[in-house]
């Protein structure tokens, strides 16, 4: 490199020095405001996690940018100036089915950033009972999966617990093999949960077909195992392969693509309309001819979208059912709020569990 190379070179990165040097100055700017704003808010107590506000925020960003930046980088670099912020106001903790490194771990992070302290739970009850008892600010819980269908622990957590659910994000399922050398000839066994196994069951066949699969708890577990045998590799998510210092031996086995699963935020609280709501309600149908229809009636006459229905068995009354439903809108909106109240009164049993802003597209 020629001298004069050299010299223009050092004086753009002169310049990246001072921009840089800029951004910390006004971060540190926006925390302080963000401070303020946490201040104002304890004096009515209310929740630093206002899921509307922080949708406007990453929205008038992206107007903003105009394209320029990166949109995807752009929403990452905010969302996660949002959640230290957020954090600033008042330290959260965040309950997930775990352990570290599930795709319920990666799923909270998505929703509240890498700022709030996160604590793994044995199990969906678990994560609901902290949150109803106080002991974390917010759980988060898988719903449904595009290819397995309706988790129906949650279901059941939906009912046995008093809590609200406050927002809900989507998590493209991409399963990774992985172990410490990257080889593939080096592999004697692959470890993994069972659904990650089913979901790759087709790719082993072809790939793998002589090398004995292992059922663990969990993707986490397959990975830290991974971690300290060389003979065994994981089924596991591209954030275990970082947390366990893993290579990657092939990306995005799963058999089908565009799996996807839904997961619930729960707290106490009831975000503010955002114009493009769901709101998610419990309830139970007299046991006649024609009750269900008479259910859907309602909602069908007031244009209102029925986004998903799912039964459950309620465990302790043989042959009585539960249902699961979503309804596009929020219980603010006036035709929603009719709505709720038009098939209550066909129901022997109706809990509003919450409305809150839809998930954001993948």
């Amino acid at each position: 490199m020629k001298d004069n190379e050299v010299k223009r070179l050092l004086e753009l990165r002169k310049k990246i020095d001072e921009i840089d040097k800029e951004l910390v100055s006004l971060l540190q700017k926006r925390l302080k405001v963000a401070k303020e704003i946490g201040a104002e808010k304890a004096k009515f107590s209310s929740q630093p996690l206002d899921v509307t506000r922080e949708r406007e925020v990453l929205k008038n960003i992206l107007d903003i940018n105009g394209g320029v930046f990166p949109d995807d980088g752009l929403k990452v670099i905010f969302s996660e100036i949002i959640s230290a912020c957020r954090n600033a106001q008042r330290p959260a903790k965040i309950g997930y089915l775990g352990p570290a490194t599930t795709f319920t771990h990666m799923a909270a992070c998505k929703f509240f950033g890498h700022s709030p302290e996160f604590i793994p739970q044995r199990n969906i009850t678990e994560v609901f009972e902290e949150v109803e008892r106080g002991r974390t600010d917010f759980g988060v819980v898988p719903l449904e999966n595009s290819v397995e269908g309706t988790v129906a622990l949650t279901l059941d957590g939906l009912h046995d617990f008093k809590v609200k659910v406050v927002g809900e994000v989507y998590l493209p399922i991409s399963h990774d093999l992985m172990n410490k050398s990257g080889r593939i000839d080096q592999i004697k066994r692959i470890l993994s949960h069972p659904h990650a196994l089913a979901q790759c069951k087709g790719w082993l066949q072809r790939n793998l077909p002589a090398v004995p699969t292992e059922e663990v708890v969990s993707t986490a577990q397959a990975a830290r195992w991974a971690a300290v045998d060389p003979e065994v590799a994981a089924i596991a998510s591209p954030l275990a392969a970082r947390t366990y210092d893993l290579q990657i031996v092939a990306k995005s086995i799963e058999d089908f693509a565009g799996n996807t699963t839904r997961f619930l935020v729960l707290g106490h609280y009831c975000p503010r309309p955002s114009g493009r709501d769901k709101t998610s309600l419990l309830l139970s149908l007299e046991d006649r001819p024609g009750s269900l229809f008479k259910l859907l009636k309602p909602l069908a006459e007031k244009g209102i979208n029925l986004t998903k229905i799912q039964s459950r068995p309620v465990k302790d009354e043989p042959w009585r059912y539960l249902f699961y439903v979503d309804i596009a809108g929020h219980i603010e909106d006036p035709v929603v709020k009719e709505g709720v109240e038009a098939i209550k009164k066909g129901c022997t049993f109706l809990v509003w569990l919450g409305s809150y802003p839809m998930g954001l597209p993948i």
